[in-house]
């Protein structure tokens, strides 16, 4: 029975080595078939464009990328200077084209340790929206930085005092509240403490005066740097 079964497998190798034999001597009969008809130059033609193909895949694969987004630096959202300096970060001695508002204002080269400036940008009065592009002759420009906003404000905030109403008064109580209104998103301080603004703008701080007169200074400062000041003179006397 095993001696039989070795026979079978025996046979099915050697039908298998036959089918290939076949095939390979069909392969060679193809081959020289298509010789005679094509001829052999068209055959020297065909493995010079595979040739030709192959040199131009190694080139686009091997072709240097597109230089990365630059990274803007502008240390503030909002600001009363009619100029700023827009500074950054890129790749090394690429060319980066600053945009103010989508418009070009300006290229500038990037050093060799990949920092980049533009001194004296002008802003327009509102918003003003900065971004920039990288770029080299070799590979083209590259992709937008992330955008920066900056806001060009030169108007003092608002400031009213609604107690006291007058700018010198005389109390008879150390426990002195003072309230008034300005703006939302200000800062008010009360001889240099912070009171809490509200979303209307609305502040309130209690001050403890001392006997006698009490200068007290109140400062509305908003995020672009501009301020207004009143003071006003408090007498507490019983």
């Amino acid at each position: 029975m095993a001696q039989f079964k070795r026979s079978r497998l025996v046979r099915k190798n050697e039908e298998t080595v036959t089918k290939k034999t076949v095939f390979m001597g069909f392969l060679t009969i193809l081959f020289a078939i298509f010789i005679v008809v094509f001829g052999l130059p068209f055959l020297i033609k065909f493995s010079v464009f595979l040739g030709d193909m192959k040199k131009t895949n190694d080139g686009l694969e091997s072709k240097t990328l597109a230089p990365l987004a630059p990274r803007l630096i502008i240390p503030f959202e909002a600001t009363n200077s009619a100029t700023i300096k827009v500074s950054g970060f890129a790749e090394a001695k690429v060319e980066v084209e600053l945009f103010k508002n989508e418009i070009s204002i300006g290229k500038t080269m990037v050093t060799e340790n990949g920092d980049f400036t533009f001194e004296k940008i002008s802003l327009d009065d509102g918003e003003n929206n900065f971004s920039a592009i990288a770029s080299s002759e070799e590979t083209g420009a590259g992709d937008g930085s992330i955008p920066i906003n900056v806001i060009y404000d030169k108007q003092s905030p608002a400031l009213k005092l609604t107690n006291p109403s007058e700018t010198s008064l005389t109390v008879d109580y150390a426990d002195f509240d003072i309230i008034g209104e300005s703006e939302k998103d200000v800062s008010i301080s009360v001889n240099g403490r912070l009171a809490v603004v509200d979303e209307n703008g609305n502040f309130k701080l209690k001050i403890q005066l001392n006997m006698g007169k009490n200068d007290v200074e109140v400062i509305a400062h908003d995020s672009a740097g501009n301020e207004t000041k009143t003071t006003v003179a408090i007498t507490y006397s019983f």
